[in-house]
């Protein structure tokens, strides 16, 4: 079966509404079911309930039929039954904790190897790398493992900016990620700028959106990727 994964770097493009930016890139894989899932662990601030309904509401132009895995007393055939699976933003450690918790890792890695398609944004993008050993996010809870869904052979750096701020003083998004190769050398890093994505389609990879992603891969650092290209190369990492 062909994998079928989006990999948005945010859940808005500047001050547009909810997931509208993303609604072309969506679409597509909305073809190959109507009836979704939405796994909102990553929302810690808000109800699970809520978070759902904002995510309905954003995709409503689609007409999908969207339910959330917190509203089922099995999540693991909530995803077994699941046409397509949703995959939110928050904070990138506790949805991860709670993927660990329910012992459902394996099981999304497994379902969308075998043609589930997949969306993720933010947070939900960045378990889609080997690990979330470059997240932005604050580790406010410890899951068992670093280790994510894997289903890239490199590293996400969602929401990637490099900008900094008049005064501050701490590392740059940049300087972070250079730390990170020092450390790891041999695993690519990809920093997907705000409005952009990944589509992932078998063997092929493209980066989608009009802005540039940024590569990281060893003594290489902050290798603009122009807008549109095809990154299937990285593929091989694995």
């Amino acid at each position: 079966m062909t994998t079928n994964a989006l990999l948005l770097s945010s859940s808005r493009a500047g001050a547009t509404p909810y997931l509208e930016h993303a609604l072309p890139f969506i679409a597509p894989m909305t073809n190959l079911t109507k009836k979704w899932l939405f796994i909102p662990y990553a929302g810690v601030s808000k109800p699970y309930e809520q978070y759902l309904e904002t995510v309905a509401a954003g995709l409503a132009p689609l007409q999908l039929d969207i339910s959330s895995i917190h509203q089922y007393g099995d999540p693991k055939q909530a995803i077994k039954d699941a046409g397509g699976i949703l995959v939110g933003g928050g904070n990138t450690f506790h949805l991860l904790h709670e993927l660990y918790r329910y012992d459902l890792l394996h099981l999304i890695r497994e379902e969308v190897a075998a043609g589930k398609p997949y969306i993720g944004w933010s947070a939900g993008s960045n378990i889609a790398g080997q690990s979330i050993r470059t997240t932005n996010d604050m580790p406010i809870i410890e899951p068992p493992s670093f280790t994510a869904l894997g289903l890239v052979p490199f590293q996400i750096n969602p929401h990637y900016s490099n900008a900094t701020i008049a005064g501050h003083n701490g590392e740059s998004r940049a300087q972070r990620i250079l730390e990170f190769t020092c450390v790891d050398p041999a695993m690519p890093v990809l920093g997907l700028q705000e409005g952009t994505a990944l589509q992932l389609q078998g063997d092929k990879l493209t980066l989608l959106g009009d802005l540039p992603a940024y590569l990281f891969s060893g003594q290489e650092q902050e290798i603009p990727v122009p807008a549109g290209s095809d990154l299937s190369k990285l593929l091989a990492n694995s």
